[in-house]
């Protein structure tokens, strides 16, 4: 009998259109429509692991990305192993992909069943503040310390743009655990009132660095004494372009392409070689020739 396995999968739960689709699901949704194929993974880590390694009965940890709480939400199970997603050969759809063959399509895709909402979705900064707790938190302390370290090997905090990412079985039943017990609200931060407007992409951002924050931490607070304090112009967020990072969970057709490097324009000099002399070089030999 084959072991079942356990993923954690992405979707963006608020409208957002692209090229005129809105690419919007939630697991509100999936409990709407019972059964649904996820579709529109362009990334080959990801749709490797759709298309060679979940299997019919798998357990998902549904999550929501790109939104203003992003966490896991709910729970569902693999309806249907990988095969090849059919938006691929959609013209107007922006998750279309002309360089795919029909008979060797690029892109795969599951389908998910809908299982159950958490009565207390585990939050993305939950997640962050285990992943950097020294010790077990009193009040998610029913985890046991098993419990905090599978949350701290979980890819989700050290490889977080990642959308299709596999979960240990200790993990899965640990992040059940706090979304069936609760009673570690204490441990959200405190929700800060600011006059300054928050970039649209700053959310995105901040699960993007997930994994960062786990591991670098103590690497910015030791600079921070030696860094230069900061003007407006450099406060602006600059997303992680593909060649930075292998994380990306957005189609390749949207990342964004790096700028080409400066070259300085050179001017020409007024002498090259094999040019020939100037006029007033001429005169001067000339004069020079009578002399003599």
């Amino acid at each position: 009998m084959t072991s079942t396995s356990h993923w954690l999968m992405k979707a963006e739960p608020e409208s957002r259109l692209e090229k005129g689709v809105d690419v919007k699901f939630s697991i509100d949704d999936l409990k709407e429509m019972g059964v649904s194929p996820w579709d529109g993974v362009r990334n080959h880590e990801a749709k490797n692991l759709m298309k060679s390694r979940m299997k019919l009965g798998d357990k998902v940890l549904f999550y929501h990305s790109n939104c203003k709480t992003p966490g896991v939400y709910g729970t569902a199970t693999i309806e249907k192993e990988g095969y090849p997603d059919h938006l691929l050969r959609v013209r107007k759809h922006p998750y279309f992909d002309k360089k795919s063959k029909e008979s060797s399509p690029t892109w795969y895709m599951v389908d998910v069943k809908y299982e159950s909402h958490l009565d207390h979705p585990v939050t993305l900064s939950l997640f962050k503040t285990l992943a950097t707790s020294t010790n077990l938190p009193d009040c998610a302390g029913y985890i046991g310390e098993e419990g905090l370290k599978a949350v701290k090997g979980m890819p989700l905090v050290n490889r977080g743009r990642l959308s299709v990412q596999p979960v240990s079985e200790a993990a899965y039943r640990t992040v059940l655990l706090l979304g069936e017990k609760g009673g570690w609200e204490s441990l959200e931060p405190k929700k800060r009132k600011s006059s300054l407007k928050r970039p649209p992409d700053a959310q995105q951002e901040e699960e993007d660095n997930i994994g960062e924050d786990s591991t670098k931490g103590e690497e910015k607070a030791a600079a921070s004494s030696n860094r230069k304090p900061s003007t407006r112009s450099g406060m602006k967020r600059v997303r992680i372009s593909e060649e930075d990072s292998e994380l990306s969970d957005l189609p390749e057709d949207r990342q964004s392409k790096p700028a080409p490097p400066f070259k300085p324009k050179v001017e020409p000099s007024h002498v090259e070689s094999g040019a020939k002399p100037t006029g007033s070089t001429n005169e001067r030999t000339r004069k020079s020739s009578r002399k003599r």
